[in-house]
């Protein structure tokens, strides 16, 4: 089965008459329009170009592919103007895919005032920390903490948001104690899939006994409350915590910066706008809270 993405790689080195110039044109790099259209040759057991000096020229079979594609790009763009046009009402469904720290001890407020403002929009939080399919859409928007920019997928649409820190943290309770000489071991609290940080092993407090492992971020939330030990927490959780108080000593450090991601197409549907558009003033008014610079220390 031909897949139409590569049409339109297919369809834009034909136009451009180069490699270079339809990759400037679909805002993509180099070796991913080669890999396409390496791909539609193989899928179709020929040859589209020929490269020449002066670019690159439809070969036999790929002037009999050209009349065919543009076909196919003329009844897509018919549908997708047809369904655009009916999807610019606000109502429909919404799915929004984000870490589960983020949603429940942050932006569900912010979700639920969206909610109030938009009754018709039937909005799904998917709430996981698995990165969802926007291109299959398995959800319509997601936002996500991304380290390194390149690692976005290309064919995302991104509104970057503000840059999100984290710090070292335990129970004030917890530190009094040990600063009263509590004989108690102190142990790092750590999500077994991440470990400790080399970032946070510096500071006032030095773990002495063995390490308290948890399979997830709200198990490791109360553990911290309950005063087993020290862990490193977004500011944005630690720092509005009153039972937490970050670890003298400890820096803080950056984990990434948020996104707002859309695929394609469903970024045009005005639900999908209006959430984002939303949703991006909601989180650059966190930036301080974000940035851990929200809140006095003791």
């Amino acid at each position: 089965m031909i897949d139409w993405d590569d049409i339109r790689y297919f369809l834009a080195v034909a136009r451009g008459g180069s490699v270079r110039a339809a990759a400037k044109n679909l805002g993509v790099n180099h070796a991913t329009v080669l890999r396409r259209i390496a791909q539609l040759e193989e899928r179709l057991g020929a040859l589209m170009f020929e490269k020449l000096p002066a670019g690159y020229r439809l070969t036999a079979a790929g002037e009999e592919v050209l009349e065919l594609a543009k076909q196919m790009e003329a009844s897509s763009l018919k549908l997708e103007t047809r369904v655009l046009g009916r999807d610019q009402s606000v109502r429909g469904l919404l799915r929004v895919t984000l870490a589960p720290p983020l949603a429940t001890h942050l932006l569900m407020p912010d979700l639920a005032d969206f909610a109030g403002l938009h009754p018709d929009i039937e909005m799904e939080i998917l709430s996981s920390g698995e990165l969802a399919n926007l291109t299959n859409r398995e959800a319509d928007v997601a936002i996500r903490v991304v380290y390194d920019r390149k690692t976005l997928p290309l064919n995302l649409h991104g509104l970057k948001g503000p840059e999100v820190f984290g710090g070292v943290y335990m129970s004030r309770d917890r530190l009094a104690a040990w600063r009263a000489g509590a004989p108690d071991p102190v142990r790092w609290i750590v999500i077994s899939i991440h470990g400790i940080p080399d970032w946070a092993t510096e500071g006032e407090v030095r773990a002495t006994g063995v390490p308290f492992r948890t399979t997830d971020a709200e198990t490791q939330l109360v553990a911290v409350r309950q005063g087993l030990g020290i862990t490193t927490l977004p500011c944005f959780i630690g720092d509005t915590d009153p039972v937490l108080v970050r670890v003298p000593g400890t820096n803080l450090h950056m984990y990434g910066t948020l996104w707002l991601l859309t695929q394609g197409e469903t970024r045009k549907t005005k639900r999908v706008r209006l959430f984002t558009e939303f949703a991006s003033r909601r989180l650059a008014a966190y930036a301080p809270l974000f940035a851990g610079q929200s809140v006095s220390r003791d």
